[in-house]
């Protein structure tokens, strides 16, 4: 088999790596076993030395690069840097969220090299054949695809999906490559960063969530969920549809395009388990789904699954943990 160089491109915010920056070995070493990755971080500054610091803990090498355009990130500047640094054939993972989804196409397509995105697991390798698993249409289908390794690839992974179980702490090399990126210049600059509006409540906060979805079928049904949320001292939160309903306001939304929660329970209500929606709960906390549809994408993720209509089953939940 031939020997491949493999990356990870780490993202990071005011110093702290994302929860994907562990993920991604895991990824690496369904693919090559052997093969030592190499961290890429990229920044600006004290935040880019603390994310890199914190990198060589879990990379044996940690490519550091330090530019002012780079201080709040811009998928433009950051294709450019790479493609002056990544060698010919390198394989690049990279996170599948909005920014790896910015990223990573243009970045294929500019190395020649093969690009397969939202992938889900990682089922071996034979040569330069790889083979991968991606979810379509809201994960109700896994699609099996063959990406051939020859030229290189970019293959963008879903958070989440890879867990680390503890991890030992390396004693990674920093190489600073900022002098090699050479000159980067981009059509959009960066402007502000607008906080979203907290509310009444703040979920990010929050240790239990009961979280409803489009199986609540109606405004009024919510309040199913506010009795089951108080009796558990937890805090109702929900995806996206609900909020475009305008039954619940923007700030209880959890997703990629909405908040990222952390809790230790997460009460999956209705809810089909979109990578959008998913995308935005980190932390493993310990998920239980309660949804009609056997095959809803949730029950992969979850870990109790119970086929049955939110709307028998929340209330009969209260009444038992009242009575508890």
């Amino acid at each position: 088999i031939m020997a491949m160089q493999i990356f990870a491109y780490l993202n990071h915010k005011e110093g702290n790596l994302d929860d994907t920056a562990l993920e991604l070995p895991l990824a690496a070493q369904k693919i090559d076993a052997d093969t030592e990755v190499t961290a890429i971080v990229a920044g600006s500054g004290a935040t880019l030395d603390a994310a890199c610091q914190a990198a060589a803990k879990c990379y044996p090498k940690v490519w550091k690069i330090d530019h002012a355009g780079l201080a709040y990130p811009n998928a433009e500047l950051t294709r450019q840097a790479l493609l002056n640094l990544l060698p010919q054939g390198a394989l690049v993972l990279v996170p599948h969220d909005t920014f790896g989804m910015d990223l990573s196409p243009g970045l294929s397509v500019k190395l020649g090299a093969a690009f397969a995105s939202d992938v889900v697991a990682i089922e071996g390798r034979e040569g330069d054949q790889l083979k991968v698993v991606r979810q379509e249409f809201g994960g109700q289908v896994s699609t099996h695809v063959v990406v051939v390794l020859s030229s290189g690839a970019v293959i963008n992974i879903r958070p989440g999906v890879f867990q680390p179980e503890g991890n030992a702490e390396l004693g990674g090399q920093i190489e600073d490559k900022s002098g090699e990126v050479g000159e980067l210049s981009a059509k959009r600059r960066y402007l502000e960063v607008i906080e979203a509006e907290v509310g009444d409540v703040d979920i990010t906060k929050e240790e239990v969530l009961v979280s409803v979805g489009r199986g609540i079928e109606d405004e009024e049904n919510i309040e199913i969920a506010e009795e089951l949320a108080e009796a558990m001292g937890a805090v109702v939160s929900c995806s996206r549809p609900i909020v475009d309903a305008k039954w619940l306001e923007k700030s209880r939304q959890v997703g990629t395009s909405g908040q990222t929660v952390k809790p230790k329970v997460y009460l999956a209500c209705g809810i089909s388990g979109s990578f959008q929606h998913m995308g935005g709960i980190k932390g493993s906390p310990f998920i239980v789904a309660i949804n009609k549809n056997p095959k809803a994408p949730i029950f992969q993720v979850a870990d109790v699954g119970i086929v049955e209509d939110v709307l028998d089953f929340l209330p009969e939940l209260t009444d038992r943990i009242k009575a508890l």
